[in-house]
């Protein structure tokens, strides 16, 4: 399944979750809400990758992992189309601003040879690139 038909999949299934919000309360919920349960839906994704890794105990083991995250990547699909994100553009551009910064950083060519390097705005300004994992700066911002 490629990105435009998991897009149209999930976007079936949120008609469905508005069509049962409006018979059950009498509306659909609104971009802020569904925001706002996207954001519990990572809090439980934490729990579950902390679960992964031996760090706490939660019911459901591997199967809840896949299903939170399935879960997660449904949310940034609709909120992609709510907010009218083009999302397979948005990641190419993302992902090519995140390679050449990574690049430059190995080859040492932001003046800190051997080690990460500053972070680097993206084009729009609104995120750092991470510096190298296991390098001394602090990651996303």
């Amino acid at each position: 399944m490629d990105l435009e038909q998991a897009q149209q999949r999930a976007l079936r299934v949120h008609a469905l979750y508005d069509e049962l919000n409006l018979r059950e309360r009498g509306r659909v919920w609104t971009r802020e809400e569904f925001m706002l349960g996207f954001v519990g839906d990572v809090g439980d994704l934490a729990k579950l990758v902390m679960a992964e890794e031996g760090a706490r105990e939660v019911p459901g083991g591997r199967a809840a992992l896949e299903h939170e995250l399935a879960d997660c990547l449904w949310s940034v699909l609709i909120l992609a189309r709510l907010h009218e994100v083009d999302l397979a553009s948005a990641f190419d551009r993302t992902m090519d601003t995140l390679e050449t910064a990574v690049a430059r950083q190995l080859d040492g060519a932001d003046g800190y040879p051997g080690g990460p390097g500053p972070s680097h705005p993206d084009p729009a300004g609104t995120e750092a690139v991470p510096p190298i994992p296991g390098g001394s700066g602090s990651g996303r911002s």
